[in-house]
């Protein structure tokens, strides 16, 4: 195992382990004494029905969500029981720098959304005796968690968000990410994916972070200068002096685990390739929540999606950031969010689908 502080419980805590034994994986192979990272916020009702699931985007840990997360906000711990759950491979939840021989470094095995999902359902009905979910809602990676566990657990979850992802990734996505993970493994310190230190692959972490700069960002962002929304002056100090050192903090290997599950998100493969059939399962009352200026999940393919789910509307956040907008630096994307949130779990459920 490599010890890397970043993902630490003073960088990225506070959160709680739950260990769930061997994890036998959809595309073969386990994860022996699988530990899944998490943090809750607020209290479980007696009722066991106040609960929100939360899952993690890509690069991200639960502890980006904590600006979603308030009093006055529409994941309101003084009424919800909410929890955030690290995906698999993030880097806090067991991941290839912090396993054991023989999955640790370049032989963590291949893992799934489905996998993730199967897991959290493990770890929220075993730690918890949860067995009904008021939200799932979740950005991006976490939007493609959000599709699964309402397709594979329809009758458990009631209400679904997904904010800025898709049920089954597209194409042109599934490149864009390409270029995200050769960036890595281009770089001559890569060896394989065994290298002794995450800074060997520094170089290849920067390039990877610049593809970022290109295309988690909308030219609209750089057209205004959107960098100064994060306090930062030129542009040359926001992708270098900003996005540089933040990938290059993260370790390689869960970057390239969580990519490749990325790139394959696919709620269809519970019904033989059929999307329409695979999204005409889900039961919940489903908020599809894209960003305008997205270039990963545009408006265009989450509204496709959108159409073949019963019971679900569009709700268009606007941000100037494009996909960066789940960072949630923008004065209304809260407010935004907040409304729509607000809106769908105030949804009385069972007339909803009566209607």
């Amino acid at each position: 195992m490599i010890q890397n502080d970043f993902y630490s419980q003073e960088n990225v805590g506070p959160f709680e382990i739950y260990n769930l034994g061997d994890f036998e994986l959809e595309d073969g192979g386990i994860i022996p004494d699988l530990k899944l990272a998490y943090t809750t916020h607020g209290t479980l009702n007696e009722a066991k029905d106040n609960v929100i699931v939360v899952p993690t985007w890509f690069s991200g840990t639960s502890k980006n969500y904590e600006s979603y997360i308030g009093k006055d906000r529409a994941l309101n711990p003084e009424k919800y029981f909410i929890i955030v759950i690290n995906q698999i491979g993030n880097g806090v939840s067991s991941s290839p720098h912090n396993s054991p021989e023989p999955i640790a470094m370049a032989n963590f095995p291949n893992v799934r959304i489905g996998d993730d999902v199967r897991a959290q359902h493990k770890l929220i009905t075993e730690k918890f005796g949860i067995e009904e979910i008021a939200l799932v809602v979740g950005g991006s990676m976490g939007a493609q968690q959000t599709y699964e566990w309402a397709v594979r657990y329809p009758d458990m979850v009631k209400r679904a968000a997904p904010i800025a992802g898709t049920a089954k990734n597209t194409v042109h996505d599934f490149l864009f990410t390409k270029t995200l993970m050769d960036a890595i493994t281009s770089d001559p310190g890569w060896n394989g994916g065994n290298y002794s230190s995450h800074f060997d692959v520094a170089d290849g972490l920067k390039r990877h972070a610049d593809i970022w700069a290109v295309m988690g960002l909308s030219t609209e962002f750089y057209k205004q200068e959107g960098w100064k929304l994060f306090g930062i002056e030129t542009v040359e100090q926001f992708t270098e002096g900003f996005l540089q050192p933040l990938f290059q903090s993260l370790d390689p290997n869960s970057l390239l685990t969580m990519a490749w599950k990325w790139q394959r998100g696919d709620v269809s493969r519970h019904t033989n390739g059929n999307l329409e059939e695979a999204l005409g399962r889900i039961k919940a009352k489903v908020f599809v929540m894209p960003l305008n200026e997205d270039m990963f999940f545009p408006v265009r393919d989450c509204e496709a999606e959108q159409k073949l789910i019963p019971n679900s509307e569009l709700k268009v956040i606007n941000s100037l950031l494009g996909h960066f907008g789940l960072f949630g630096v923008e004065p209304d994307y809260f407010t935004q969010v907040d409304n729509y949130l607000n809106e769908l779990l105030a949804i009385n459920v069972a007339e909803a689908v009566a209607e």
